[in-house]
């Protein structure tokens, strides 16, 4: 880009897996044009903003997993897993461990599908990010690899009869 304008695109997202559904990719942009201030990325809020939009795509209760981002720590943050208890666990990857978060996969697909693209200005950026991610949403079997990639299955917890007659999800 020329001149001192420049910016940038943030992306945060997240990728789902449900026993017998598709896996699906939720995901939210902020695009940082160097105005006077402007948030430069996502604070706390707009994260869990997103864990509230996906909880509301998804009408079920949410397991979420969080990398060691600084901002993934921050105390609102986890008064608000707190106060949502009921539907939202949240637990911690290791540090320096991506190879365990499936969306480190979503972002290397990302990457490499713009490899061969050359912006224009910020606002084209923004274009070919969205058609790329919208590409990977529609492909679930991408997602299913990040899943797979990282190691990890997702198996149904079936509920079994124990020896006294009633419902029980222990094995």
């Amino acid at each position: 880009m020329r001149g001192a304008g420049g910016g940038r695109v943030s992306i945060a997202g997240v990728a789902c897996y449900r026993p017998g559904d598709r896996p699906r990719l939720f995901y939210q942009l902020r695009v940082y044009r160097r105005r006077k201030g402007e948030a430069k990325g996502f604070s706390w809020s707009d994260y869990r903003d997103l864990i509230i939009a996906t909880h509301r795509q998804l009408s079920a209760p949410l397991v979420w997993c969080w990398d060691n981002l600084n901002i993934h720590l921050a105390p609102e943050l986890a008064d608000f897993a707190a106060e949502n208890n009921d539907w939202l666990r949240i637990f911690r990857l290791p540090a320096y461990a991506p190879d365990l978060n499936p969306a480190e996969g979503i972002w290397s697909l990302l990457k490499r599908a713009m490899a061969n693209f050359a912006a224009a200005d910020l606002d084209s950026l923004v274009r070919i990010v969205k058609r790329k991610l919208k590409k990977i949403q529609y492909r679930p079997h991408l997602i299913d690899g990040c899943l797979a990639a990282a190691g990890l299955t997702i198996e149904p917890v079936e509920l079994q009869l124990t020896r006294y007659g009633s419902m029980s999800d222990d094995p």
